[in-house]
C-alpha cells in the first residue's frame, strides 16, 4: 500500500491513474497538487469518479512552477510526512507549445518539484513521466539506457522533456525514480474512452472532416511505424513498476513492442470512419505548406507538427520494459486490433467540444 502524492490532476492520465491503483488495492489515500484555476474542474472530476468509500482525494492548491510547488508550510508540512511515493505528470503536453511556456512548465517545474521531494523522508519512490519522443530528431533503434541528446528536436515537447530527464538523472544520488517513457498515447483499448482528442485523433478529425470526398488520400507516402499505446497498459504497467525494487533508477519504454506502419494505421482509420479505403496520395509538402496556414489547421482539426511523425524512421526498443514486466503478464493491446473501440469512442463523441484540442 502506497499513500501517493500526484500532480497532474484533474488530467486524464492522473485520473487514470488514480482509479488503477485503486482497481489494484494498493492506495486508498491520495493527495492531489491542483492549481487555483483548475480547483472547480477538480472538484467536479472527483464528483464523477465513482469512488468507494474507503478512498480519500485530498486537493492541495500549488503550481509546480513555484518554490516548493506553491505549497504552503502547513501543506508541505503534511505531504512530507504522508507520502511515500511522487508521481510527477504535470506538463504541457501539446506538440505546439510555445517555447518560453513549456520550458517554465516542463523544465522549471520539474526542478521545483526535484528540490521539494529530496526532502520528504518516507520517499521510496518518484514516478516520473517522459516521452519516448526525448530522441527528437534520431532515427534507427532507440534504446531505453540512452539519453542521448539529438542534433534537434520536433518541437518544444520534446526538447523541454528532454531537458527535464536529463536534470532528474543528475538527481539520481538524492532521489529513487523510475522514468516512464509512454508512445503516443490513446485510449483504453477495450473502451475507447479518452478525455481528449489529440496525438492519433488529429487524423481522424481529418478524416472525418473529408469523409464527404468521393475519395480520401494517404498523406505522402512513408514506410516508417508509429507507435501508439493505450492508456490502460501505460497505468497497469508503471503501477506494477512503482512497487518492483528493480525498476528503480530504470528508464522504461512503454511503448507498443510491436508498432504497425504509419499507412496501415491510417488506411484502418479510414476504413472505419468511412467504410473506404484511401486512395491515391497527397503530397506531403503540400501538406505541411496547407497546415501552414491557421484556418486550414482548424478547418482539418490537425496541428501542423502532427505530420513531422509520419515519415520519422526510428523504433523504441523495449528490453528494459520486457524484462522488468516479465513476471506481471502485462501487454499491450494491438493497435491495429483494438482500434475499433477508439473509432467509435471518437465517432460517438466527435462534435463534444470537450474533447477537441484548440488549434492555433
Amino acid at each position: 500500500m502506497q499513500t501517493p502524492f500526484m500532480t497532474g490532476f484533474p488530467g486524464f492520465i492522473t485520473t487514470q491513474l488514480i482509479h488503477e491503483l485503486i482497481r489494484q488495492k494498493k492506495a486508498t489515500t491520495f493527495y492531489l497538487l491542483v492549481l487555483e484555476n483548475q480547483m472547480s474542474l477538480a472538484r467536479e472530476t472527483i464528483s464523477k469518479m465513482e469512488l468507494p468509500e474507503s478512498v480519500h482525494l485530498h486537493l492541495i492548491e500549488g503550481d509546480i512552477t513555484q518554490f516548493q510547488m506553491g505549497l504552503t508550510d502547513e501543506d508541505l508540512g503534511l505531504v512530507k510526512e504522508e507520502v511515500d511515493v511522487v508521481w510527477h505528470l504535470a506538463a504541457i503536453y501539446d506538440l505546439a507549445v510555445p517555447k518560453n511556456i513549456a520550458w517554465k512548465v516542463n523544465v522549471h517545474g520539474t526542478a521545483s518539484v526535484l528540490e521539494t521531494i529530496q526532502h520528504f523522508p518516507h520517499l521510496k519512490r518518484l514516478m516520473y513521466f517522459s516521452t519516448a519522443y526525448v530522441a527528437g530528431t534520431r532515427t534507427g533503434l532507440l534504446k531505453e539506457t540512452e539519453l542521448i541528446r539529438p542534433k534537434s528536436f520536433k518541437n518544444y515537447y520534446e526538447e523541454t522533456k528532454f531537458e527535464a530527464e536529463l536534470m532528474l538523472k543528475e538527481e539520481y544520488a538524492n532521489i529513487p525514480a523510475t522514468v516512464i517513457r509512454p508512445g503516443i498515447v490513446r485510449g483504453h483499448s477495450k473502451t475507447g474512452t479518452t478525455i481528449k482528442f489529440d496525438g492519433p485523433y488529429f487524423f481522424l478529425n481529418m478524416i472525418e472532416r473529408l469523409k464527404g470526398l468521393p475519395v480520401i488520400p494517404y498523406v505522402g507516402k512513408s514506410s516508417s511505424y508509429i507507435n501508439v499505446v493505450p492508456i490502460d497498459y501505460i497505468m497497469e504497467a508503471a503501477v506494477y513498476l512503482s512497487e518492483l525494487e528493480a525498476a528503480n533508477h530504470q528508464t522504461v519504454h512503454l511503448t507498443d513492442p510491436n508498432p504497425h506502419p504509419v499507412e496501415e494505421v491510417y488506411r484502418r482509420m479510414v476504413q472505419l470512419v468511412t467504410g473506404k479505403s484511401p486512395k491515391g496520395r497527397f503530397p506531403l509538402a503540400l501538406a505541411k505548406s496547407g497546415l501552414g496556414v491557421k484556418k486550414v489547421r482548424q478547418m482539418l482539426g490537425v496541428e501542423q507538427e502532427t505530420l513531422d511523425y509520419l515519415t520519422w524512421d526510428a523504433q523504441f526498443d523495449t528490453t528494459v520494459a520486457e524484462k522488468l514486466l516479465q513476471d506481471s503478464e502485462i501487454t499491450c493491446a494491438d493497435f491495429i486490433d483494438s482500434m475499433e473501440p477508439m473509432v467509435q469512442f471518437y465517432v460517438k463523441n466527435k462534435d463534444h467540444k470537450k474533447y477537441h484540442v484548440k488549434i492555433e
